[in-house]
């Protein structure tokens, strides 16, 4: 039974790994998750969180109208949710209680205006 339960989760696992993976590090210097064609990187200084958005070919996408954008962050055995505000040109940002910690993992997730959903997975470094 074993071999056909690893057999169905690796089917059912390897599609949403494919939808969202690190692409490089980007332009503001954090890490850059590609999102069903979105790039979202993540920069933490201290307790503030930004991320900026981007599209495929590396152009701003405008934050403005995002709805329940938030961060979860899970560090130490604990999480906690993060608002994340949308701030011109193309950042969400938001402020953590503790600046993050190595092996800190961070989820954003947000709805975009124009109704695109974005999601990405960090682990700050």
């Amino acid at each position: 039974m074993k071999p056909i339960w690893i057999a169905v989760t690796s089917a059912v696992a390897l599609p949403i790994a494919a939808l969202v993976h690190e692409v490089a590090k980007g332009p503001n210097g954090g890490p850059v998750m590609d999102s069903s064609g979105h790039h979202v990187e993540m920069v933490a200084k201290g307790a503030d969180l930004t991320l900026f958005l981007t599209d495929e070919a590396d152009k701003p996408l405008a934050a403005a109208g995002a709805k329940n954008a938030r961060a979860i962050v899970q560090e130490g055995g604990k999480t906690a949710t993060v608002p994340l505000q949308p701030a011109e040109p193309n950042k969400l940002v938001g402020q953590l209680s503790q600046p993050l910690g190595k092996g800190a993992r961070v989820v954003v997730s947000a709805t975009l205006a124009d109704g695109h959903a974005v999601q990405a997975r960090f682990v700050n470094d």
